[in-house]
Formats: C-alpha cells, sequence, structure tokens
C-alpha cells in the first residue's frame, strides 16, 4: 500500500469505530469504492489495535480503578466500579457467542454493499427513535447484569456490517433510559474486550499466512488509527452535551441512500 492509502484506511477506522456510522462497513467500502486492492488482514489488526490503544489511554484512570476494584470483589468488597467492570464482562457474553456462531454467515453472506446500504439506514433511524425520547439521568453505574445482557445482545448485532458497534451499543442503551453520556461511556468500554477478542482471532487466523506486510506500513496504520481515535472518542463525548444524534443520524442516511444508488 501506499502513504496515501494507509493514512486514509487508518484515519477511517479511527475516526468511525467510536462514532455511531459503522467502521467495518467503512473500511469494507472504501476499497470497493476507490478500487483499491484489500488492504488485507493484517493492516485490519494493526488499525484495531490502535484503536484499542487509544480507547485504553483515554480511559486508563477508570479501567485502572475498575480492575483493581473487580479483584477485590473476589473478596467480596463490592464497589460501584467493580460492578461496572463486571457489567462489561457481562456484556461481552452475547458477542463473543454470536461471533463463534455465525462467523461463517456473516462472512459468506453479509458484506455485501447492499445488506451495508439497509443495515445503514435501518439501524440509523432506530437511532433516531432511541434519541428522540425523553431521557432519564441514568449514568453507567446504574446498569445491572439484564440491562448489561441486552445492551451485549445487541452488541452481537454488529457482526452484521453496517450495523455499527457502538451505534447500536448507545442505541440500546438510550432505549434503557441511559442519558447520552451514559451510553456512550458504556459502550466505549464495552469496546476494550471486543476489540481484544476479536484482534486476538484475526491475529492467529493471519499466523498462517505466508506473506507478511511491510511492518512499517502496519505501524504507521496503527499509529494514525491510535492518534484519530484518541481525539474522536474526546471531542464526541464534549459534543454529546451539546448536540443530539440527529448529524450522525443524517449521516447514515445520506450514506445509505448513495450506496442503494450506486450498487443497485
Amino acid at each position: 500500500m501506499d502513504i496515501i492509502q494507509i493514512i486514509i484506511l487508518a484515519l477511517v477506522q479511527g475516526l468511525t469505530e467510536f462514532l455511531p456510522i459503522s467502521s467495518s462497513a467503512h473500511l469494507i467500502l472504501v476499497p470497493v469504492v476507490t478500487d483499491w486492492q484489500d488492504q488485507g488482514l493484517a493492516f485490519d489488526v494493526a488499525v484495531h489495535a490502535g484503536t484499542l490503544t487509544a480507547v485504553v489511554l483515554y480511559f486508563r484512570k477508570e479501567l485502572l480503578r475498575m480492575t483493581a476494584e473487580w479483584f477485590g470483589s473476589f473478596a467480596g468488597e463490592a464497589t460501584a466500579d467493580s460492578r461496572l467492570a463486571w457489567m462489561v464482562l457481562i456484556g461481552t457474553l452475547p458477542v463473543g457467542v454470536a461471533g463463534l456462531l455465525f462467523e461463517h454467515v456473516i462472512a459468506d453472506y453479509l458484506r455485501s454493499p447492499l445488506v451495508i446500504a439497509t443495515t445503514t439506514i435501518v439501524f440509523g433511524m432506530l437511532l433516531w427513535l432511541a434519541d428522540s425520547r425523553k431521557h432519564e439521568q441514568r449514568d453507567e453505574y446504574s446498569i445491572d447484569w439484564r440491562y448489561a445482557l441486552l445492551i451485549g445482545g445487541a452488541q452481537a448485532l454488529a457482526l452484521i456490517p453496517g450495523t455499527s458497534r457502538s451505534g447500536i451499543t448507545i442505541t440500546a442503551a438510550l432505549l434503557l433510559g441511559l442519558n447520552r453520556q451514559a451510553s456512550a461511556r458504556f459502550s466505549f468500554l464495552l469496546s476494550i474486550p471486543v476489540i481484544v477478542l476479536a484482534g486476538s482471532y484475526e491475529t492467529l487466523g493471519y499466523i498462517g499466512v505466508a506473506s507478511m506486510a511491510d511492518a512499517t506500513d502496519l505501524l504507521a496504520g496503527a499509529s494514525v488509527s491510535a492518534i484519530s481515535a484518541y481525539l474522536c472518542i474526546h471531542y464526541f463525548l464534549k459534543l454529546l452535551d451539546r448536540i443530539s444524534m440527529m448529524p450522525f443520524v443524517l449521516y447514515r442516511m445520506i450514506l445509505g441512500v448513495f450506496l442503494l444508488a450506486l450498487f443497485i
């Protein structure tokens, strides 16, 4: 890959992983629209490692507290942070099970532009409906195991390209009564084990590949992805105090209609 392709693909991953507009859809679509050769599994792993680095760094203080107090919970010392850590783990279970059960179905039948266009529009409308409801002032610490499973079950739908992992989890959290900030923060925390699991699985698949991409390309992609994702998280959370989800809903509508016009 040339440097322009590396930067664009890494920016696409970094900027769309945490916005409710679907990073997987954009990574699939960019090569289709530009007629570039597919970037390959190794590059996908590298840019996902970049976004993982970004979210871990951004929430480093919360993660340190949650981890320490999660271990403390085994000694009967339950706290708000230890409960939140448990909710993140519980919320990860549905997507892990769904990934194992439906991996081949998704890879073989659901990675087409038409599917992406449809899910982009449908789940964009669902985000609008969830965001237009009157929200309670509940934060992420109010989530119990039932809500964690419901949000996690919604996250499993993001295995279908175009759904958006952050979009569907924020939608589910809003429908369950969380405010926008709490919905986004729990969605971002929930992304950490998912990116780790997906990256580990993809890395295992890559081990058997004979040709290795240039390590410099992978490092550059990971770096650009990490920086752009960190800035995206920071400004997205700040903007949620001032705007609704409508700009992202409108973007999804426009993108979905464009894809339908382009590929039908």
